[in-house]
Parts: C-alpha cells; sequence; structure tokens
C-alpha cells in the first residue's frame, strides 16, 4: 500500500502547531502572554507544566531554548515529538508499517468495547498500537503516539472520556471519520511541526517538584484547585493517557462505567497542599523569573499568591486577561457567570 501523505503548507512556524481542546490550553491566549514575556530578557524557557505544550512550541518558534515537562505521558509525548525533536519524522513506509501490519493485540477490544469507539475503530487502534513497540526510534514513537492520541481525542464527541457512549455527537465531520483517517491526517500535522530553532531542547516526564532543573524563565501553568470545578486531568484524558503508557503500571477500576484508572497524586488536587506547594516551587525557581498563569475561580486567590511570590522576588507584578473557558459548551453551563473568568498572568523578577 503506497500511502500519500498531504503536507499542510503555512507561512509561519507557529501555525503548524497540532492543537487540540485540552483542558486549560492557552491556545487563546498565547497572544496576551507574549505580549507580557516579551518585555523581559531570557535566553532559555522552562515550561513545567506543559500541558497541550502550546506556550512551550510558541517559545519555540521565538528561538528560545525549551525545556518541557509534564506528569502525563500524552503531553511528554507530544514534547518529545515537536520540542525536543528537530529533525526525525515518520517516512511513508514507517506509517504503512503501522497502519498495516497485523498482529494478535486485542486489549483494547475486549476491554473498552462498545464504550468510546466503533469495533473497527478499537481493532485498528489495538494494531496500531502495538506496532508503534516496534520503531526504532523514540522520536517517531513519540509522533506515532500522539497523532493516536490526537486521533481519539478528534474523534470523541468533547474531546474526553469522562462519559460512555456517543452523546454529544453533533455529527460533525471529525466524529463520523474513522480512526485510521485521523490518524493518517494527524501524522502529516505532527511531521509538519517537527522543525529546528537551533537549540538542544529538552523534554521530561515526571513530577515538576521532582525534577532538578531551571531556566532563565521558568513559566508555571500548574492544575488549578477550584471549589467550581475539578482539575483531575486523568479523568478526562484517561483513555488516551492510558494508550500512550499501553496501561502499563496503571491500576484500571474494573468497577466504573469508563475503565478509567487511578489518578495520578497531585499535590494540587486540594486546597490545603496548594498553597504550601506554591511557596516550594517560587523557592525552587527562585534564581529565575518567574511567570506564573493562574484563573480567578481559583485558589489561592490573586491577593494570596501575590503574597506568597512576594516572599521569594523582589517585584512581583500581576497582568490580567479576560478569557472564557472552552469547558463551557454544555447546555447548562451557557450563560453560567461561573464560566467567565480572568486569567491573571503573576511575574516575579
Amino acid at each position: 500500500m503506497s500511502l500519500q501523505l498531504e503536507i499542510p503548507t503555512l507561512t509561519n512556524q507557529f501555525d503548524y502547531f497540532p492543537g487540540t481542546r485540552y483542558m486549560g490550553s492557552k491556545n487563546k491566549i498565547i497572544g496576551d502572554l507574549w505580549k507580557v514575556l516579551r518585555t523581559y530578557e531570557f535566553e532559555s524557557f522552562y515550561d513545567a507544566f506543559a500541558g497541550s505544550n502550546i506556550v512551550g512550541y510558541f517559545m519555540k518558534c521565538q528561538g528560545k531554548k525549551i525545556i518541557s515537562n509534564d506528569f502525563m505521558a500524552m503531553s511528554y509525548h507530544t514534547a518529545n515529538a515537536i520540542i525536543e525533536n528537530s529533525f526525525v519524522q515518520l517516512e511513508e513506509s514507517e506509517i504503512d508499517f503501522l497502519v498495516n501490519r497485523d498482529n494478535s493485540n486485542n486489549f483494547i477490544s475486549k476491554k473498552f468495547k462498545g464504550l468510546y469507539f466503533s469495533d473497527s475503530d478499537n481493532h485498528f487502534l489495538d494494531q496500531v498500537r502495538a506496532n508503534i513497540d516496534l520503531l526504532d526510534n523514540d522520536y517517531k514513537k513519540s509522533i506515532a503516539l500522539s497523532s493516536l492520541s490526537r486521533a481519539c481525542i478528534k474523534k470523541r464527541p468533547r474531546g474526553i472520556f469522562t462519559f460512555i457512549g456517543h452523546r454529544y455527537d453533533d455529527g460533525r465531520k471529525d466524529i463520523q471519520d474513522s480512526l485510521k483517517e485521523h490518524f493518517l491526517n494527524n501524522i502529516s500535522i505532527f511531521n509538519a511541526a517537527v522543525f529546528d530553532n537551533g537549540y538542544d531542547n529538552k523534554s521530561f516526564n515526571t513530577q515538576t517538584q521532582k525534577l532538578e532543573i531551571g531556566a532563565d524563565l521558568v513559566y508555571l501553568d500548574p492544575p488549578y484547585y477550584s471549589q467550581k470545578s475539578d482539575n483531575d486531568y486523568v479523568r478526562r484524558y484517561h483513555f488516551v493517557e492510558g494508550l500512550v503508557k499501553n496501561w502499563e503500571g496503571l491500576e484500571i477500576q474494573e468497577n466504573t462505567k469508563t475503565k478509567k484508572f487511578k489518578s495520578y497524586k497531585s499535590p494540587f488536587s486540594n486546597k490545603i497542599n496548594a498553597y504550601d506547594e506554591f511557596d516550594k516551587l517560587f523557592a525552587k525557581f527562585s534564581n529565575s523569573i518567574i511567570a506564573v498563569s493562574y484563573s480567578s475561580n481559583s485558589l489561592p486567590t490573586k491577593e494570596e499568591l501575590t503574597e506568597i511570590l512576594k516572599g521569594h522576588k523582589k517585584s512581583v507584578s500581576v497582568h490580567e486577561i479576560d478569557h472564557t473557558y472552552s469547558f463551557g459548551t454544555q447546555p447548562h453551563k451557557i450563560g453560567n457567570v461561573n464560566n467567565r473568568v480572568k486569567e491573571y498572568l503573576f511575574i516575579g523578577e
């Protein structure tokens, strides 16, 4: 089978970023963030809670040396594929191998039958996931895993896995296309996003608190603790996170309808720990310019976080950006003022 990939042609490198509706993504405010951050002098940039990786990729496009980290494997592989990786792309022969080599893997077909995708899509996921492990290059594996993850998110109504079945199916093309079609399209997108900015960029997959590394400017965008919503990324993306890790080392909660696995422990998941963890992070990066993205509906409050940051920095400024979060399209949330928040950008220097 000969695969003809359509390579997008764009004039701005950042336009190649493979965006998603990832919770907390800074896609809509990246320009506002840059208006502030560009006024500071820095060569290296540490995206310590990378998430969708849009901020790290944007900074790579601005010619900065990037260090990226996230405790989610799906985030790490995106960073490894298009931020750390400067040259490697998947070749057509390798794509042909991924989608056409038969194997006996049927874990997804059995475990998740009838939950998220059709039997044929589940079979495709089983085949490709097993074949990815046979690739001999880590960057190529990350491109393939990121393409497979984004394929699942694009096809899934609302892009999340907190419910089973096809609720919220509005008939759009992304939901009608097969996962194979999505996967092939996404490989083209990720291949096109690979570029060299002249730096030896790095990506990591661990808790920020455990990683001993620094940079001229450290950007912190941790999970928000809010009384109005949860910050559990695993609950929303457990299927694609499990897919990327091949469910190795994960404890699937068999009593749940969604077959989610037990969430990772996060110090930001409760009110009591959140205050202390910010203080520890600010101390850890006291020799760097610290930039913190934070939401007005979260705790600590704007005033409290300012005081914590002042404990480690001589000068603290706070910038406000109007922003409505995307996870408010359900009928009961339309017009809900709780969904209208300000995004704060704290700068400590």
